[in-house]
């Protein structure tokens, strides 16, 4: 795993990405529970399939209007009673109080289009083109969440920074 020599930027949840772009970030969760891991979580996640991970899954809004459906996957040793306190609105400022907001990540982008049940929930047609993000978020080495989001391509533009002065 290559460790970036210095961060480009500082990583942003969605909820400041779209107040950054003047827009209203809204979450609605629609599953937040303890699941096994399965093959690839606990792979991305450094961990033994059948580990216990939390599922976090929402539909994010940005001015009313679905932009993306997000599911996280969080290594429930590393936050225990995460559950039980209520989801919060923002899931890195939440990790942030617990000294564990990601401090860099490892992403990767490709072009799909929307299955019909991902299409539902972003009120689009089931075909229509989506970007696919997937992010392993650290502090040092430490893994800290996985996730896997679905943004609606008539929505969203990434906005990468690549590079810093040095």
């Amino acid at each position: 795993m290559a460790r970036p020599r210095r961060a480009a930027s500082r990583l942003t949840s969605f909820t400041e990405e779209m107040a950054r772009r003047g827009l209203l970030a809204e979450s609605q969760t629609l599953l937040a529970r303890r699941e096994q891991a399965g093959p690839g979580v606990a792979r991305a996640l450094n961990l033994t399939e059948g580990d216990a991970v939390i599922h976090w899954r929402r539909l994010r809004r940005a001015d009313g209007v679905p932009m993306c459906l997000e599911d996280a996957y969080l290594n429930e040793v590393l936050i225990p009673g995460f559950l039980q306190s209520g989801m919060p609105t923002s899931l890195y400022d939440a990790l942030e109080v617990r000294g564990l907001r990601p401090s860099w990540a490892e992403d990767s982008i490709n072009a799909d289009v929307a299955t019909a049940d991902e299409a539902q929930l972003l009120e689009t047609d089931p075909g229509v083109p989506v970007l696919r993000h997937s992010r392993r978020g650290l502090v040092g080495e430490k893994i800290i969440e996985v996730s896997r989001t679905v943004y609606r391509a008539d929505r969203y533009t990434m906005w990468l920074q690549v590079g810093a002065e040095g």
